[in-house]
């Protein structure tokens, strides 16, 4: 029995094997090569000398940084509650038994954005958001609200459109998680609170709620995760503008790595990136252990 097991874990480790080669060489060796990179005077074609801790110590001093790190926390701020709720107001809204073909509509057309690559929904919105010809600005004009919003001149308005546009895009993830969630909790639970003379609103507040607040978090945090790492859809939509008004801490750390070649001090604003959101995993994996939620 030994010696079956031993072939059987040999046998396993086999088909693992390539994977795992392809795991080290392509993930695990890129973060230790990274970290090297952050303590060196690193150029696009070649290693410069050792610089210690200065790259680290040049983010306090850097406007730049903190104006990018400051945009990508606001970006945040304004994306994750709007992409939870949204998210559960869609799985509620799918869930109802109206029919299966209205239903089988509806969760298609809530989910088929998430599927469009980040180009195809960047160039929808710069089409939309056109001044003169774009289709946002003629429905207003249409509504009575005479001349044009120049949605992608003016900060707050960049923000609204990026994370509208973001919200649009991504929400079907979240709703798929809801939803899913939903479907799981037994039909038993409101039977009961029925038989007890429940209304539909306590059904939601003391049934529906409590059940999924363990994929609550669960989204809570890969959200937070996503949005902190918001690049692309800013960058082909705005490019961080206007000015760098909309330009978050991974265009920034583009722009420094592949722009101005300075990869070590690149490498050093990722890492700080990585441990701001190794810090925050780890807060809201603890705190959700203990029944609570941040």
């Amino acid at each position: 029995m030994k010696n079956q097991a031993l072939r059987n874990d040999i046998l396993a480790g086999m088909f693992l094997l390539p994977f795992f080669l392809i795991y080290v060489v392509f993930t695990i060796f890129p973060i230790f090569k990274g970290l090297q990179m952050s303590f060196f005077d690193w150029s696009l074609i070649e290693k410069g000398e050792f610089a210690g801790f200065s790259q680290y110590t040049a983010l306090f001093t850097d406007p730049d940084f903190w104006q990018s790190l400051w945009n990508t926390t606001l970006f945040v701020i304004l994306s994750t509650p709007g992409m939870i709720l949204l998210a559960l107001v869609l799985a509620l809204l799918a869930n109802i038994n109206v029919g299966s073909k209205l239903r089988t509509f509806l969760r298609g057309s809530y989910f088929i954005p998430s599927i469009l690559s980040v180009s195809v929904i960047s160039y929808i919105a710069i089409f939309m958001l056109q001044p003169y010809s774009g289709i946002v600005n003629n429905l207003l004009n249409s509504f009575g609200l005479e001349g044009q919003v120049y949605w992608l001149a003016n900060p707050v308005l960049a923000w609204v459109s990026i994370v509208g546009v973001t919200l649009w895009w991504t929400v079907g993830f979240n709703f798929i998680l809801f939803l899913t969630s939903l479907q799981d909790i037994p039909d038993s639970y409101y039977e009961a609170a029925e038989i007890d003379g429940a209304t539909r609103w306590q059904m939601f507040k003391d049934v529906t709620l409590p059940q999924l607040i363990p994929i609550s978090r669960v989204i809570f945090l890969l959200q937070v995760l996503a949005s902190f790492k918001v690049f692309a859809q800013i960058l082909l939509i705005t490019d961080g503008g206007p000015g760098t008004a909309t330009r978050p801490l991974i265009q920034y750390i583009y722009e420094m790595g592949f722009e101005q070649y300075d990869l070590g001090y690149a490498a050093a604003m990722s890492y700080v990136l990585f441990f701001i959101l190794l810090i925050f995993s780890v807060i809201q994996i603890r705190s959700g252990g203990q029944g609570r939620m941040i």
